[in-house]
């Protein structure tokens, strides 16, 4: 049996929505995360097996969106190396900050899921 997620129940409530998305664009904002040029995606931990294993597909199946992220990467290391944020201009927008990981780590995680429940599978002997 599956619960709900505590995601799913606020995106489909208009009234937690309201007050959960102001919080949540407030947060990003302070942040500052876009003012270096980072989308949220950009900040995962990389040591997870699951992230490490959507970044190779990421890379196999968009080598642009690939070379985009390294790049970034790159443009907020200097920018933290600096002391600096990148002008207003150059930030990454709300609209821009899409989560083009999330896709590729669902997927893993839900093979990892899969291989568990089926390396598990104990075999009872009939008599």
């Amino acid at each position: 049996m599956s619960y709900p997620t505590l995601k799913a129940v606020v995106q489909n409530c208009k009234l937690l929505s309201g007050f959960v998305k102001p919080a949540a664009n407030m947060y990003a904002g302070a942040a500052a995360y876009r003012q270096i040029g980072l989308r949220y995606d950009d900040l995962l931990a990389e040591e997870s097996e699951v992230v490490q294993e959507a970044l190779r597909r990421l890379e196999i199946a968009n080598p642009k969106e690939a070379y985009d992220r390294a790049y970034r990467l790159r443009v907020a290391q200097q920018c933290s190396l600096s002391h600096q944020l990148l002008p207003q201009a150059q930030w990454v927008t709300p609209k821009e900050d899409v989560r083009y990981l999330q896709p590729y780590i669902d997927e893993v995680a839900a093979e990892r899921a899969e291989r568990e429940a089926f390396d598990n599978i104990k075999v009872a002997a009939r008599h």
